[in-house]
């Protein structure tokens, strides 16, 4: 197979350098469609519910709610373990199935099981959390405004500014923190209640009837069928006092006449702070295998759309408090700037071994070829660009070139060797007949060099999931820096070096590593077996440091987004909260280089 692909594509060098760069722009052009993500999708196979129990303590919730799904739940096929977080208010059950099995059918045959659990009234539904990635946020955004106060600020966000990021392809939820949720209260007056002769249950029944949503029926005739419109429901909370709580000695009593009617806000569960100053916060999900950097980009356009109307009503967006997808243009950028630093190394170490620029291009050719066919086949399987492809496709930098420049050499070598003949062969001969040579060493070494990181692709559960995008992209693109010494090396080589001018002699840099190599060589083979005991010492030195070594099971990242996490005393109230957070975010941004501090406390409605 190695001769027949040799063969062609000294026979076709035209042809094969073509295909070459039509590779090359495809995979530059596939470049800009590939997802790209900050890490690689590693979560468990899981699924999540949570149920909402206002007014319930964590041992009510867990015994009312909790156990209830958990007992549904546990039959379900390919389920491996249940786990289980019961608070104040809220159940969250999560599901872990069997990593084999497909995540879309498990959610279905939760979501199945999940009526069969008997609640009690007024608690739940309990929900799926929607289908978010591992990282799941993609953009934290805030707002403040001196305007309008929280309750009406909430208003617009969730009235406004969450469904129009809701509608953005890819994005899962939007988390809101902060803001006060507007209810019509009716705040029974226990006195005039009393006085009146109705019970709490009388009010609400009245309640209920006043605000129930009910079908009329309709009308039928001979002729046509009439659909009856009712439009009794209150539309302020005025109306809704003036609904009828009953008659009492011969005069009727309203529901203003025992209570007060009023908008106010609901009992919160969370608050926010942008820079020490009262707000919402906003944290946007992402969708199972969304395109990290096209969401973000997407929602960043839907911000600013509506920054007219948030200025129009005194509103201050701040629409980058979190934002990963830096993380991701940092790394691009990183791996951009290490593979021009190995072209200009490769190029200046060929140049000087070999002072003829012909052959530093075709060694160089092989990285950007072989980094961008790994690219493609990893884009044809579905894996997406992230940063363990990335550093997978660093770490590849310095050994897809290897093959080359081994085929490169001994092409270059056996040329200039012909050249000397009283009968020099044929170019095409001389180009096959090296890349023969070496071209036993040039696949065993490939193939020993990849092997090195299947042990990596053998992980389970999330470093498995985390780690293995790494060993995908190292392998594949030496693979292909394999195909690339076996076919565009040659061609190149045949086209570029045939009429090229070779000199006789090695270049002064090789000649004179040459001659202190073979001087050191020949000391070392007067000594073989110190030689080899010198070795072993040095591997059995380095085997003991390894204990040394700490381990972590994710490297230092440094993407410049800093999250403080503040642990108070059990019970500590919002506003306590709010205020140890404003004291340390005025100490936070008295940091050169800080931009902004958000805080939010508690949990969002059904958040991630």
């Amino acid at each position: 197979m190695n001769t027949l692909l040799i063969r062609f594509a000294i026979r076709h060098a035209g042809v094969v350098v073509v295909l070459a760069v039509l590779i090359l722009i495809f995979g530059i052009y596939r470049v800009g469609s590939i997802p790209l993500d900050v890490f690689p999708e590693f979560s468990p196979n899981q699924v999540v519910i949570q149920t909402e129990a206002p007014g319930l303590s964590a041992t009510l919730v867990e015994t009312l709610i909790t156990q209830p799904l958990e007992n549904v739940l546990a039959g379900v096929k390919d389920v491996e373990r249940i786990r289980s977080n019961s608070i104040p208010g809220l159940s969250v059950v999560t599901v872990v199935f069997n990593e084999a099995s497909d995540l879309f059918r498990n959610r279905q045959l939760v979501g199945e099981r999940l009526p069969l659990a008997a609640l009690p009234g007024g608690m739940g539904p309990a929900q799926i959390t929607p289908f978010a990635s591992a990282a799941s946020t993609v953009l934290g955004a805030g707002l403040t405004s001196q305007k309008l106060d929280l309750m009406h600020l909430r208003g617009l966000v969730d009235g406004t500014v969450r469904p129009h990021l809701l509608a953005i392809p890819g994005v899962a939820d939007v988390n809101v923190f902060g803001g006060r949720v507007e209810q019509w209260q009716v705040q029974i007056d226990p006195a005039r209640l009393t006085r009146s002769g109705f019970s709490i249950d009388d009010v609400l029944a009245a309640t209920r009837r006043a605000t129930g949503v009910r079908g009329a029926g309709f009308i039928e005739d001979s002729n046509q069928r009439v659909v009856v419109v009712s439009h009794g429901q209150p539309s302020a909370p005025e109306q809704l006092g003036a609904a009828l709580l009953g008659e009492r000695g011969g005069a009727f009593v309203y529901l203003r006449d025992v209570a007060n009617v009023v908008a106010a806000p609901a009992p919160s569960i969370s608050s926010a702070a942008i820079n020490g100053e009262p707000g919402i916060y906003l944290s946007v999900q992402g969708q199972y295998g969304a395109n990290t950097m096209a969401v973000t980009l997407a929602i960043e356009r839907a911000l600013r759309d509506l920054k007219p109307l948030l200025d129009s009503s005194g509103v201050t967006l701040y629409p980058a408090l979190f934002r990963p997808a830096n993380f991701i243009g940092t790394a691009i950028e990183n791996v951009q700037h290490d593979i021009m630093i190995g072209l200009v190394l490769v190029v200046l170490v060929l140049f000087l071994f070999l002072f003829n620029w012909r052959t530093a291009c075709i060694s160089t050719a092989a990285i950007p070829l072989s980094l961008f066919a790994a690219l493609i086949v990893l884009d044809r399987f579905g894996v997406s660009l992230n940063v363990m492809v990335l550093g997978g496709l660093a770490i590849a930098l310095g050994e897809v070139v290897d093959d080359a420049i081994i085929d490169t050499e001994n092409i270059y070598r056996r040329l200039r060797e012909n050249r000397l003949l009283a009968e020099p062969r044929s170019v095409q001969a001389v180009v096959f007949d090296a890349s023969m040579e070496v071209r036993s060493s040039v696949v065993y070494a490939t193939f020993i060099v990849a092997l090195v990181f299947v042990p990596l692709l053998t992980l389970g559960g999330v470093a498995g999931k985390l780690f293995s995008p790494l060993g995908y992209a190292y392998i594949a693109a030496i693979l292909a820096s394999l195909v690339v010494a076996l076919t565009v090396t040659p061609a190149m080589c045949l086209l570029l070096l045939a009429n090229a001018p070779l000199p006789e002699a090695d270049p002064k840099p090789v000649a004179l590593f040459k001659r202190g190599y073979l001087a050191t060589l020949a000391r070392l083979e007067r000594w073989p077996m110190l030689t080899m005991a010198a070795t072993l010492v040095v591997l059995v030195a380095g085997m003991a440091l390894l204990p040394l070594f700490s381990g972590e099971f994710i490297p230092p990242l440094k993407e410049g987004h800093y999250i403080l996490h503040m642990t108070a005393v059990p019970g500590t109230s919002e506003q306590e909260s709010l205020r140890l957070g404003q004291r340390v975010a005025y100490a936070v941004r008295a940091v050169p280089g800080v931009k902004s501090v958000a805080q939010w406390v508690g949990r969002a409605q059904n958040g991630a």
